[in-house]
């Protein structure tokens, strides 16, 4: 069956972010949580809170990813996850970020298959109950990295295998290589799902031809509509008023989770580096949320850009 997924945004798509679209907004079917590290023990405190609480989280909609190279931690992490009631949960082999890779972890496991390969292989005799499954890129330093990992992907009880058609050097620049990943689909027995620069419904349809599973990131961060207009949701009406009541529903459960610090406008902000661009000024947008630095101030803000721009949707 069809999917469509957000993808994973540290520090952006938190539950408060998580809750606040599904309130909003329709079409996106599953929802993978930014990456969570350190589960260094049964009962982990990093998997005590609201982040991952059945209590704040749809299970079976929800799946929590991990950021490790470790099998001990992964395999700690799938039964902690296991024993919420979440179906499945998913390594982070994608993470570009030099900090992160060059711990080997993220998609730096890319580049040494003689400790990933073995890694995931104890995993997957050691996690059963739920389902396990991959994101990365084609590769760290370069596109080839991926070939060494098929073998692997299509001998193990891995569920779904989600890539994201860039290497990780590359972090965000050049375009996501459609073409290299429609090569891999003949190679790969897995379920495939498509994560990249899918920015409107055009580009949608045309990885569609290719695959049936993609994952929007940066595309639905920018167009929270993105996903009922790829669908044929009725939206239309209302739009920008729908998307204020987002913005200021997003920012006052933030606020609250804060105790009302004014350290969460950063977090806002970097939502509003993609969200400016569905407004007709979009560096006008930039130029006014960026200034702010108190609450005050931000209200004020995201006020006049509601009542003074308008959106290009």
């Amino acid at each position: 069956m069809e999917t469509l997924s957000l993808a994973p945004f540290q520090g952006i798509t938190d539950v408060v972010y998580r809750n606040a679209f599904k309130k909003h907004f329709r079409g996106i079917d599953k929802f993978y949580t930014p990456f969570f590290t350190g589960i260094q023990k049964d009962n982990s405190k990093s998997l005590r809170g609201e982040e991952i609480s059945p209590e704040f989280n749809d299970v079976n909609t929800v799946v929590p990813q991990i950021l490790s190279n470790k099998a001990d931690e992964i395999i700690r992490f799938a039964n902690q996850c296991k024993s919420m009631g979440y179906g499945e949960f998913n390594l982070n082999m994608g993470c570009p970020f030099p900090r992160v890779a060059n711990k080997t972890r993220g998609c730096g496991l890319m580049a040494d298959p003689e400790r990933t390969i073995p890694m995931l292989t104890e995993v997957c005799e050691h996690v059963d109950g739920i389902r396990f499954s991959i994101k990365c890129r084609l590769g760290y330093y370069n596109d080839e990295e991926i070939y060494a990992f098929i073998e692997v992907f299509n001998s193990l009880n891995v569920s779904e295998i989600i890539i994201h058609p860039r290497i990780g050097k590359q972090m965000y620049n050049g375009e996501a290589s459609l073409e290299k990943f429609i090569k891999l689909i003949p190679l790969i027995n897995k379920p495939l799902v498509y994560n990249g620069d899918v920015f409107d419904v055009e580009k949608y349809k045309t990885v569609r031809k290719s695959v049936e599973n993609i994952s929007l990131g940066r595309g639905l961060l920018t167009n929270p509509f993105l996903a009922e207009e790829i669908k044929g949701i009725d939206n239309q009406k209302n739009k920008k008023t729908r998307l204020h009541g987002f913005v200021v529903d997003l920012y006052v459960e933030r606020l609250r989770h804060a105790g009302g610090s004014p350290k969460i406008i950063g977090s806002m902000k970097e939502l509003w580096k993609y969200m400016m661009n569905i407004f007709d000024d979009p560096q006008n947008v930039w130029r006014k949320v960026k200034k702010v630095n108190h609450i005050d101030e931000y209200e004020t803000a995201v006020e006049t850009v509601f009542n003074e721009q308008n959106l290009i949707l």
